[in-house]
């Protein structure tokens, strides 16, 4: 237990010291393995992984790592840089940027400042459903409705706060968080995506809606009167766009497409055809091609576009595939070192022990996802420990894993 403590106590430490996090998180993992080779109750490489052992106690440190990049790059980590490709070509077309146009539209009709800037929101996450990039997604809007939200009469600041508040909920099948979390569970990510987290998100996000609409509407109010912001903040104003291409409006459907196909390809709707996510990707990505083609009339401009999916594919690799592979070398550590085991044997013989365990880790996900500014870390790092705690609590895993997803993205 103190070798857990002092694990994330200093994993803590080098993240708010500005240490590159997903770094900082393989480094304390390792040298937690290092100290579970002395005081851990089983070998670093056991199971189903025994055979895989190198008959040394330090390089199997090593070893342990190889044991997670191996299935990630080419398992949760090839679905992950899939979504990533395809969401980078969609922005390469233009297609993600004329969903966004096409839905802000109607806002510039209304005449309620604070609805304009509620809807906004709401609009926000019904795009993260289709668009799982925060940052790609920030910037669209930045562009499309920021300015909108801005001329129906809120502060930039509120405005700002709004674009910022839409990609918290990350309601995406394509998400990686959802991805891991379906992967924990062995369901399909459409089925932990319906019957867990929009359940969850059906109460979670009317509150949030609500709550945004007084909160914003109320620090408006207290920051002019005391001279925090004026009326120049309440000015109409333009955000450069740079983006190149100006697709046609019905593009707008591009994005639409892997998802519905998830949905409809799944044990939500018909069995009769197995859709694998990279297939998905791959299919929606041909089709788009296909379309942007006959468009263009250029095939070779066309065939050029194809690079944005491969860099967005490496892109990805580089920060959230890594990512995951650091923070479950992390999250092996702690498990090795026979720490996490005593925590969940204490705790599950608490009378108030769900409570207690919940709470504890619902504080641990939120607190690291604040510190690092991830969502995907915090959530990856503690996510293959929920199962097995949930279970020895009596709680239900999925809806534990899907409220950290949700907490996680409210942390960053």
């Amino acid at each position: 237990v103190i070798v857990v403590a002092l694990a994330c106590a200093a994993a803590a430490y080098l993240i708010l010291k500005r240490y590159y996090a997903w770094g900082s998180l393989l480094l304390v993992g390792c040298i937690t393995l290092l100290v579970a080779i002395f005081v851990g109750p089983e070998p670093l490489i056991s199971g189903k992984d025994a055979k895989t052992a190198t008959h040394n106690q330090f390089l199997d440190i090593v070893q342990s790592v190889t044991n997670l990049f191996k299935p990630r790059a080419g398992g949760l980590g090839m679905n992950i840089m899939a979504i990533a490709g395809f969401s980078t070509y969609m922005t390469k077309l233009g297609a993600s940027k004329a969903m966004v146009d096409a839905c802000a539209v109607p806002l510039k009709y209304i005449k309620a400042p604070y609805l304009v800037m509620t809807i906004a929101y709401a609009l926000g996450i019904f795009f993260n459903v289709f668009i799982p990039s925060a940052a790609g997604l920030s910037l669209l809007m930045m562009v499309a409705v920021y300015p909108v939200v801005v001329a129906a009469g809120v502060s930039r600041q509120a405005a700002a706060a709004t674009i910022l508040v839409g990609t918290t909920f990350a309601l995406s099948p394509g998400g990686a968080n959802n991805l891991l979390a379906s992967r924990l569970l062995n369901i399909h990510v459409t089925e932990f995506w319906a019957h867990t987290q929009l359940m969850i998100a059906l109460v979670a996000v009317p509150v949030s809606l609500l709550v945004h609409y007084f909160v914003q509407k109320w620090f408006d109010k207290k920051d002019l009167e005391s001279g925090r912001i004026t009326q120049a903040d309440f000015a109409a104003v333009t955000v450069e766009d740079t983006t190149k291409e100006h697709a046609p409006a019905f593009y707008a459907l591009f994005p639409v497409i892997p998802v519905a196909m998830l949905i409809i390809f799944s044990p939500l709707v018909y069995k009769g055809i197995r859709m694998e996510f990279v297939t998905a990707m791959l299919t929606s990505t041909f089709i788009a091609f296909v379309i942007d083609f006959l468009c263009r009339r250029n095939l070779k401009e066309s065939v050029a576009n194809l690079k944005a999916y491969a860099e967005g594919m490496g892109k990805d690799f580089t920060s959230t595939v890594f990512l995951i592979v650091s923070a479950e070398v992390f999250a092996a550590g702690l498990m090795k070192s026979g720490g996490i085991a005593t925590i969940i044997d204490y705790v599950s013989h608490l009378s108030a022990g769900a409570i207690v365990m919940y709470t504890a880790m619902f504080a641990i996900v939120w607190l690291l996802s604040f510190l690092v500014g991830s969502g995907n870390a915090a959530f990856f790092s503690f996510a293959p420990l929920i199962p097995k705690a949930a279970q020895a609590v009596g709680l239900e895993p999925a809806a534990m894993l899907s409220s950290f997803q949700l907490i996680s993205g409210c942390g960053r």
